[in-house]
């Protein structure tokens, strides 16, 4: 079934993986109601991980959890949770441990954006993104250590992005939040590893079908002219972006921690057509 819009639309999935991969695991997702978050705590669930997805809005939750429920069979915990507010945190991870007596997995997810130079940007708008992104990455990540992985391990993902990677226009606020989460990860990663908990950092770029990409794509620019700016000619998909974290948080990537996954196909990098490589190209090659 095709999504529409950021609607929460459960897929037709084709298993990459093994069906019991996250069996008896338990995550808790921010930004879990809806988007690429909403893919994630789906595709988790059908990998046998029960979920809780927590959240500003309580009623889009709860329709996204019977939708998830419906169609995985797994549990799914709506929480209304601002993760700006550590005490709104520490109930919605209390609840959870209730529910589901553990927190195998954290993914943080929740985040904002908006297109804005820097010189037209209010001092509160800046601040936003990174009490929203930053703060909110940092204070989930340290209730459930509090909490519980502390004593029992876990693994923590965090959703970051690539316009940190080189100067991108109208994007200072995002670059300077998402940059601040990646040293995060590599400092969580190395106090928290004696616990047994992997902080990673998983970086896409464009995903189609996402509030992200209709934020930041102009609707006049094709997804067809968008592919030819990336290497492998392909833009991402929420399902692609979901499949990378069921690797990430399973035993398999087991060695891996304080490290990002950039999923862009190379976008980040400039493809063949920008046009410093068109440059380049121009060049005659010399002949070793």
């Amino acid at each position: 079934m095709a999504a529409s819009g950021d609607e929460p639309v459960c897929l037709d999935y084709e298993y990459l993986y093994h069906p019991d991969l996250l069996k008896n695991k338990v995550a808790f997702i921010t930004g879990g109601g809806s988007g690429i978050c909403f893919t994630i705590a789906e595709i988790f669930m059908r990998h046998n991980c029960d979920t809780v997805i927590a959240s500003r809005k309580l009623e889009k939750l709860v329709k996204s959890a019977e939708i998830l429920e419906k169609a995985t069979g797994k549990q799914c915990l709506p929480i209304q949770a601002d993760v700006r507010k550590p005490h709104e945190i520490q109930n919605a991870v209390d609840k959870a441990l209730q529910k589901f007596g553990k927190i195998d997995i954290v993914i943080n997810g929740a985040a904002g954006n908006f297109l804005c130079l820097a010189s037209n940007m209010s001092f509160h708008a800046f601040q936003t993104i990174q009490e929203i992104d930053t703060m909110g990455t940092f204070n989930v990540s340290k209730v459930v250590y509090e909490k519980y992985m502390k004593d029992h391990g876990g693994v923590i993902l965090n959703i970051t992005a690539t316009q940190h990677y080189r100067g991108v226009p109208m994007q200072c606020h995002v670059g300077a939040a998402k940059s601040a989460i990646d040293a995060l990860t590599k400092h969580l990663a190395v106090e928290w590893g004696p616990n047994g908990i992997r902080v990673l950092c998983l970086a896409p770029g464009p995903v189609s079908n996402s509030e992200g990409y209709r934020r930041l794509v102009s609707p006049e620019i094709s997804e067809a002219v968008l592919r030819e700016h990336v290497p492998i000619g392909q833009i991402a998909t929420r399902s692609d972006i979901a499949n990378i974290a069921v690797f990430l948080v399973s035993k398999a990537a087991g060695l891996l921690t304080g490290v990002t996954v950039v999923a862009d196909g190379g976008q980040w990098m400039g493809s063949l057509k920008s046009w410093t490589n068109q440059i380049m190209l121009t060049k005659k090659p010399a002949k070793l």
